[in-house]
């Protein structure tokens, strides 16, 4: 279902929902994936509006805030001429360095240059409030609110959010939610992943570890080339439910995942941000929550009507899409239960992935060892049935034959590679190709099941089982995935 409009992108909307429900079920769901296409026309577009977010924090002193500031330099040096800029450098306060009148200026080769020579007039000190330099952030967008600008913000930092607390950080978010995008950077490895997440998810970002300083200035060149194909500033997911459903949440499952917060239009419509648009592919899982005594049996029902709307460059919203609905029937037998969907199955094995990569971050940056190891084998396993290449290479990469032939994390591991773990862990991907298309060494193969405790083993080469030591045979060489080193 498309709609050709003068936005500059044409929107697809498709439902995947399975439409019979179990005679118990209290839950439905369904998966809303989003296209959006160049629509072959230019759109009536005003200029966009950046905001460049430094970290001048102490703990940047010396060559990390000189490879910052060329990295700083070279994302001014790609915008286009006209585009509405503003810097924010940030410690424990935050202050508008360009323009030095405030607000936003628009880029010209003099103001260009200016910029950059604030920039590199910045020293290091004082502490890390990210929230503060947020809120700056979208008083600047807020000086030059043109209707339809997209309104782009990116940060990087090196440090963690100690100089404000969570309570504060949430706060500042929840102003700044649906009012710009925002893109995170973490420098080094005394950062906290959770925390560029926790900002990524709300301003609708995408969140990246730089192990290397050096790597900044290309990163963000190509953060200010992904910026400026952004074409519409604001869309939403219209839902409008059955009274018998309420939403039980709305999650974004690819490429990044995201708890989603919806908003109450009115008394049976919520609509929820989704954040800036470029030509791309999106997907979210809606579920509904039930009663089931209140569903007629075997009666096809409405649950919900869903409808994309975009804010045109005016600054009105109007749909983007046809309406989509999603059907649901109660079966009338007790006992006869429905199988998931495969793509539905595999968000969910994507989710648990995700969940055991933040927990082996977690439990090594807490000092618990035998944990991190323990979830480190469980994401493994599970990036090698989902076919996840990028997360089980990242996995492999930190993980070590350890005795008894076991997996465990690497103890010379460095904190910045775990916390790559941890904000790589909300990445998905598509369902992957054949297997006989995959490099032999990632090639998924059968484990090895313990005959005594039915436990898969945690590798094609184990010696004993994890859970109850049973010890195997000789393994079999078959090519299938290896251990890493």
């Amino acid at each position: 279902m498309g709609d050709s409009s003068p936005l500059g992108l044409d929107f697809v909307l498709e439902v995947d929902a399975l439409s019979e429900l179990a005679h118990d079920d209290r839950r439905a769901d369904a998966l809303v994936t989003v296209t959006a296409r160049s629509a072959g026309q230019e759109s009536a577009q005003t200029p966009g509006a950046e905001v460049l977010i430094m970290d001048r924090s102490l703990s940047m002193y010396g060559r990390k805030l000189d490879e910052a500031k060329r990295a700083m330099c070279a994302a001014i040096d790609t915008l286009h001429d006209g585009t509405y800029l503003g810097i924010v450098a940030g410690h424990h306060e935050a202050e508008v360095i360009f323009p030095a009148d405030g607000g936003l200026a628009r880029v010209t080769a003099l103001t260009r240059e200016d910029a950059k020579l604030r920039v590199f007039g910045q020293l290091a000190e004082g502490g890390t409030a990210m929230g503060q330099w947020l809120k700056c952030a979208r008083d600047l967008f807020a000086s030059s609110d043109s209707p339809g600008t997209v309104r782009h913000a990116v940060l990087y930092t090196d440090g963690k959010d100690e100089h404000e607390s969570p309570q504060e950080l949430e706060e500042i978010l929840t102003a700044c939610t649906d009012r710009f995008v925002c893109d995170a950077r973490g420098l080094g490895d005394d950062w906290h992943y959770a925390e560029l997440l926790r900002i990524t998810e709300a301003l609708h970002g995408t969140a990246e570890a730089v192990l290397t300083i050096s790597d900044l200035t290309e990163d963000f060149t190509r953060l200010m080339h992904q910026a400026q194909r952004i074409v519409v500033p604001r869309v939403y997911l219209s839902l409008r439910l059955n009274d018998r459903f309420q939403l039980a949440s709305v999650r974004q499952t690819r490429p990044v995942e995201a708890e989603l917060t919806p908003r109450r239009r009115d008394e049976r419509e919520l609509y929820v941000p989704l954040g800036a648009w470029s030509p791309q592919t999106r997907q979210y899982q809606v579920s509904l929550e039930f009663d089931p005594h209140t569903l007629t049996l075997d009666e096809k029902l409405r649950a919900a009507r869903i409808t994309l709307h975009a804010e045109l460059p005016d600054g009105t919203r109007r749909p983007c899409s046809e309406t989509a609905a999603m059907v649901v029937r109660r079966l009338a037998t007790p006992g006869i239960g429905i199988p998931r969907s495969a793509e539905l199955t595999r968000v969910e094995d994507e989710r648990e992935l995700g969940m055991a990569m933040r927990a082996c971050a977690d439990a090594h940056q807490g000092g618990d060892l035998p944990r991190a190891d323990h979830e480190l084998r469980l994401a493994i396993r599970r990036a090698e049935k989902l076919q996840d290449l990028a997360r089980l290479r990242l996995l492999r990469a930190v993980a070590t034959t350890g005795p008894d032939n076991v997996l465990q994390v690497r103890r010379d591991v460095s904190r910045a590679e775990i916390q790559k773990i941890g904000v790589d862990s909300t990445k998905t991907v598509a369902p992957p190709v054949d297997a006989a298309e995959l490099p032999v060494s990632d090639a998924p193969s059968g484990p090895r099941v313990c005959p005594e405790c039915d436990t898969p083993a945690v590798s094609p080469s184990a010696n004993f089982c994890e859970e109850c030591r049973y010890r195997f045979g000789d393994p079999a060489v078959d090519g299938g995935p290896v251990d890493a080193r």
